[in-house]
Formats: C-alpha cells, structure tokens, sequence
C-alpha cells in the first residue's frame, strides 16, 4: 500500500473550515487532533483480493487470541469470558477508528499485574469504573496530540518494567503449573511466594507434566518443520507439513493436551471445574455503580492503566511499522481509538485493552493489508464463543499456564541484562531499579521512581555540559579591572551553582565583568535570576556586569520578563569589542 490511502494534506484545513459557528470560539484555537480512523483511508482502493487475503490474516489471529484472551484473564483474576469479551468488542473497535493499517489490540500480558492488584484491593466492580476513565484520559491524550510524549519515556524505564512484568506474569501462573489451589492468592510478590510455599503439599505431577509439555510444544513447534529430509520424501508430506507449520502453537497445546486430559480424566483443573465453563453469548450491557468517593480512590489505578495502555499499544504500532510496508500509524489517532475501547468495553464486562505485539505481528506476518483483518479477528472470536463455548470446559488451567509462561518468556528482553556492562551507570541503575521495583513493589512506583531517577540523571548530565571558562586576555590585554568569561551550553536550575561562585572567584582588584553569552544556547528563569543575583553581589562591591553577543532565546527571556532595565540598556551589548569599550568607560568614569 503506498502513501496514497492517507488523506491529503489540505483535507483537514477544509474540514475545519466547515465546522459549526459554536467551534469557531475557544474550541477552534485549540490545535485538536482530527478522528480520522485509518479504516477510512485504507479501503479506498480496496478489491476482493485484498478482502481474502484480510479474511485469512484475521482467521489466522483469531486463533491465536482464543487463548490467549482467556489465559490473560485468568492470570488477572477474573473469568475467563472476560478476555475474550475484550478481544472481541475492543478488539473490533481498535481495528476500526485506530491509525494503524495492521495493529491488534485487546487484553495484554502487560494488564495482568496491574489488573489483578486492582481486583484485589479495590474490587472487579471499581476495575470497570478505572478501565471506563482510563479509556476517556487516553481518548484526551490523543485529541490533544499528546501520543508523542509516551516517546519521552527513556527505553531503560520500558525495558525495565517490561522485564518485571513478565517476571511477574510467571511467578503467577506457578500455583496452576504446579497444581496448587490456594484460597486466596495475594497480588504482591513477597505474598504469592509465602502462598505457594504454604501450599506445596498440593503439589500435583499431572499439572506440572501437562504444563512442561505445552512449553516443550511451545518451543519446538516452529522448529519441527526446519527440517527438510522429510519433506522431500512425499509431496503429501510435504503439504501436509506445510498445513500444520501454519497452525499457532497455543492452539496445538490446547486441543492435544485438552484433549489427553479429557480421555484420560486426568485429576487436573480445567476451566470447567474452576468457572463453570463461559456462556455462549455475549453479556447485556450493564452501567458500573459510580460514587464520586470510589472515582477519587482509583485516581492512580486510572493513571496506570491509561499510561501502561498507551506505552504499550504505541509500542506496539511502531513495531509493526518496522515489519510492514504501509503508512506509519498516527500515534494520536491511535490513542483516541484506545480509548473509545476501554470506555465502551468495561460496560460489557470486558478488561482493560492495549495494542498487543504478539497478535499484531502475526497479523504482519499473516500478509494483512488493512484495519479489516483485526476486525475480522474480532468476528471470528466472536463465532467460536457462539458456537464452540461448551468445549472450553474442558480446557486445563496448566496448559494456559505453560502458554502463559511462554508469552512471559517472549514478552521479556532478557538479553539487555547481559548487555548492561556495555552501558552507563546510569542506564543500568534505571533500568535495573525500574525492574526491582516492578517486582518487589508495583508498576505505578517503579515507573514514578523510573522517571525521577531519569529526570535527576539527566539534570546532572546536563549541568556538567554547562561550563563557565575564563578568557585569557590578548597580547594588549584588557581594560584596567575587567574579566572576561564566557558561558557554554544551557543556564538553567541544575546549573546555576556555577553562575553564583563566578564574584568570590573575581579578584578584588576587579572593577568590570563580561560574560560572553554567543554560546549560551539556553536559559531558564532560574539561569535569568542567577545572572541577576550576580548582577547584585558585583554592585554591592563596586563592580560592574556586561552581557554581549547574546543569542535569541536568553536575549527574549531578559526582555520578557522586564529585566533588561535591570541589566541596564547601555550593558547588554552586541560583540566583545563593543562590551570592551564599555568597561573602559566604566574604569575611568
């Protein structure tokens, strides 16, 4: 697909013209993001070719999200009709208003930590209240094209909560690998390895052996089929080989080992037994009870959520423009679509929903050209709860543990730990600090910890760059009394030690100051208030300060803030030479 399925540049402009008399007050000088889903762009050229090769991609990610979707709301503490209602509405509704040609979305791997700390200490029913207003933040991040700031979070931050959450993920699919039922299971990590622990005398082989073998299958699926000494022996191997390489593993583990289960009434916990199997319907739409009390408790739950969705599904995005030949995707268009989608699930029962990267790779992979493959996922979902729920009865929770466990395995970048030696001190200790955290605490602290610890290294960094150097004086040397500095890099707070230490460092003989500003490239109001606090030390000792060769950003700042009377008019000078003159008169006045 080429360029030519987005809108052109002037449409916008016109649309706005178009708007109604009420837009053109307030509203209109607000620089909104335009709702222009992809979908509308990318079918314009559309032809049934295309519509088939979208209708395989889709079948081919529906069958993958089937447990995926119910493993992941297992793992968060609800039933498991839950995923897949999410996968289905707000996995239908992302394809449809999102600005990306081939992006997935529905319940993430990256939502179970968080998801289930909420169930547990807020309940399910405040769980839907913070998914329906964390759908409406994200739907404002986007209309107010603020998608862009999600790429202002350091990489060592993403990677490091990343790594915990996965480390997490797996920790809690422990207790239905090993066949453990506690009573209750805590959401924090210190808790669940008391629980299990606690529990280790239900240790059941049979769970262990059906979890262990869906990994094995997990991992050797995509290898089974590398060989090629079988498939030259038959060309009916050889198609069949090429049919089964193109079914999903976590399909082949659960119909095979579900199967094994069932026929050899193996003494394991299934869907069946632990929910009662999942309805074969979609639920009625029901209002969540809002109390303005319960709104104000899950403020930071909301934030979470709405900051942990947005990561991801950008994330996301951006890995599939890298893999696929189509328009690169429009962050805030996305984010207004991920929003709609967590505003309206909750009301049918549904989780939160991100972009997810497993599903939307397969999607690339599986050749889809337009938003109507993730929309056809979604339908096709939809078809297997409506005709083949009864089966899920029999599905054991050790196998969507051990697919869980794989997903947790994937999901991790386990390969930047080995490669932190490579990086600096403060890469590894925000990285490795965002991963302790996540684990040993939760997300919303790793990430605000995360994030200071960044903004305090960045601060240093930045005011080591900033330098106050002494200019030597040429052969004539300067006017009786004067030194000459000049200022490198950006005055700004984190900086200003230096500025202030400049009048103790004067000798005492020092009639005039010049600061040499042409390569200042910055400053800030607490730079702007250092130079005037200098300003008053030099005065209070009879001496003089001269700015020259002052670039546009400090320059604006000193005349918008009313200060340049304060300097003095006939002080801030052009170049060198002229502040030189100046301070010649100053000594001899």
């Amino acid at each position: 697909m080429s360029s030519a399925h987005l809108p052109p540049r002037d449409e916008e402009p016109a649309a706005r013209r178009s708007m109604p008399n009420l837009a053109s007050g307030w509203l209109s000088r607000l620089d909104l993001a335009p709702f222009r889903p992809r979908l509308v762009y990318s079918i314009k050229d559309y032809n049934r070719g295309r519509f088939f090769v979208d209708l395989g991609a889709g079948l081919t990610v529906g069958i993958v999200a089937l447990p995926l979707a119910m493993a992941f709301a297992i793992a968060s503490g609800v039933k498991p009709e839950a995923g897949l209602f999410t996968a289905i509405i707000a996995g239908f509704l992302i394809s449809a208003l999102g600005g990306s040609n081939v992006q997935i979305g529905g319940p993430a791997g990256a939502f179970i930590v968080i998801v289930y700390g909420i169930v547990e200490q807020y309940g399910l029913a405040n769980l839907l209240i913070s998914t329906v207003l964390a759908g409406g933040l994200m739907f404002l991040l986007g209309l107010f094209k603020l998608g862009v700031l999600v790429r202002y979070i350091p990489v060592s931050i993403v990677i490091g909560f990343t790594n915990g959450i996965a480390v997490l993920i797996a920790l809690s699919q422990l207790k239905d690998l090993l066949g453990l039922m506690p009573a209750h299971m805590p959401a924090d990590f210190v808790g669940q390895i008391r629980t299990l622990w606690a529990h280790q005398h239900q240790f059941n082989v049979f769970a262990l052996g059906l979890g262990a073998a869906t990994l094995v299958l997990l991992f050797s699926w995509p290898r089974l089929f590398a060989s090629t000494r079988l498939v030259a022996a038959s060309p009916r191997l050889e198609r069949s080989l090429k049919v089964a390489s193109r079914m999903p593993g976590p399909i082949v583990a659960l119909v095979l080992l579900g199967g094994l289960t069932a026929l050899l009434e193996l003494p394991v916990q299934t869907i069946g037994s632990k929910f009662g199997g999942i309805p074969p319907s979609l639920p009625a739409f029901a209002w969540p009870a809002f109390t303005w009390d319960g709104v104000r408790q899950l403020f930071m739950p909301t934030v979470t959520i709405a900051l942990l969705g947005a990561i991801e599904s950008l994330l996301c995005a951006r890995v599939a423009d890298n893999m696929a030949d189509h328009p690169r995707h429009d962050p805030n268009q996305e984010l207004m679509a991920q929003g709609v989608a967590n505003v309206v699930t909750p009301f049918f029962g549904g989780i939160p929903a991100t972009g997810t990267i497993a599903r939307t790779v397969t999607n690339v992979r599986a050749g889809a050209t337009s938003p109507v493959a993730g929309m056809v996922h979604a339908l096709a979902l939809l078809l297997i709860v409506l005709v083949a729920a009864p089966l899920a009865v029999h599905v054991p929770l050790p196998v969507l543990a051990g697919i869980l466990l794989f997903v947790a395995w994937n999901m991790g970048e386990w390969h930047e730990f080995a490669r932190l030696r490579h990086f600096n001190f403060t890469y590894r200790t925000i990285l490795v600090g965002t991963f302790v955290l996540t684990v040993i605490f939760d997300l919303t602290v790793a990430v605000e910890v995360g994030l200071v610890l960044a903004c305090v290294f960045f601060i240093y960094r930045m005011s080591t760059l900033f330098r106050v150097e002494a200019v030597a004086p040429p052969a004539e040397g300067w006017p009786t009394g004067t030194q000459v500095y000049q200022l490198y890099g950006a005055l700004f707070f984190g900086a200003v030690g230096k500025v202030e230490a400049l009048a103790e460092q004067l000798p005492a003989s020092n009639r005039v100051l010049v600061l040499d500003l042409q390569r200042l490239v910055a400053m800030d109001t607490s730079g702007l208030d250092a130079l005037l606090q200098l300003r008053r030390q030099l005065e209070r000792h009879g001496q003089a300060l001269l700015l020259c060769q002052v670039n546009e950003q400090p320059l604006g700042l000193i005349r918008r803030s009313g200060h340049d009377a304060r300097f003095g008019q006939a002080n801030v000078l052009p170049t060198v030479d002229m502040a030189l003159v100046r301070a010649a008169e100053i000594v001899d006045a």
